[in-house]
């Protein structure tokens, strides 16, 4: 549970970890994406190029938001605010960076994949490009990128915003919004409706388990479909 703290409440950053452990093992993007879509939230879901960069990455955490920009020369502090960016990743956050779909830079790598795993940062996506993947790979660090590009950030990006509302992939991500990304794609739970929609993403996920057990019997998808409603 919660706790107040000087009158203000501060998360059980232990409950929450097991929880989104929990949810890792329990759901998938897909059925989280219809309950979001039954409760009017029809465009939570990233866009197809944003993959994991290695088979089997599951990412869930609360979004961390940066914002970067192209640039076209060196400044006198290249990695001040990426620097800031990942120092501030919460426990249980993961990195959710827009960078306008830059084809240019590289933003992350093997050392700020180190850092944010240390802090208690549970993954990244980024709607750009990440490199260092085998060292990636072999942290199991939970990575979401368009692609793999070896460049520096430096002198082609620079971090303009951390902790605002970002687009990445399509999807408009605030701060402390459940990330949820597996093979299928990224969905984004708006922190207002994330009760209701793991409690029913949970119940569906466990009726399109007993429905295929139906179907893996020999029941037609019309009998099945009638019985559970689900599809």
């Amino acid at each position: 549970m919660d706790e107040q703290r000087d009158g203000a409440m501060i998360p059980d950053t232990d409950a929450e970890a097991a929880l989104f452990d929990a949810l890792a093992e329990e759901l998938f993007s897909g059925v989280i994406s219809d309950v979001l879509d039954g409760l009017g939230f029809r465009d939570q879901a990233m866009t197809a190029d944003i993959r994991p960069v290695w088979t089997g990455a599951i990412v869930v955490g609360r979004a961390h938001t940066l914002l970067s920009s192209d640039v076209y020369h060196i400044p006198d502090d290249p990695y001040g605010m990426e620097i800031e960016a990942v120092d501030t990743v919460p426990r249980n956050g993961v990195v959710v960076a827009g960078t306008n779909g830059s084809t240019r830079t590289c933003l992350w790598g093997e050392l700020l994949s180190t850092a944010t795993r240390a802090r208690g940062g549970r993954g990244v996506v980024l709607d750009g490009y990440t490199r260092d993947v085998r060292v990636i790979e072999r942290m199991r660090f939970p990575a979401f990128a368009t692609g793999m590009r070896p460049v520096d950030s430096k002198g082609r990006s620079t971090i303009v915003a951390i902790g605002q509302p970002v687009e990445c992939g399509g999807v408009l991500v605030h701060p402390g919004d459940i990330v949820f990304g597996d093979v299928d794609g990224v969905v984004v739970i708006p922190k207002a409706v994330e009760g209701k929609a793991i409690r029913l993403a949970r119940e569906k996920a466990q009726g399109e388990t007993q429905m295929r057990a139906w179907l893996a019997s020999g029941r037609s998808l019309r009998e099945a479909f009638d019985h559970f409603g689900l599809l």
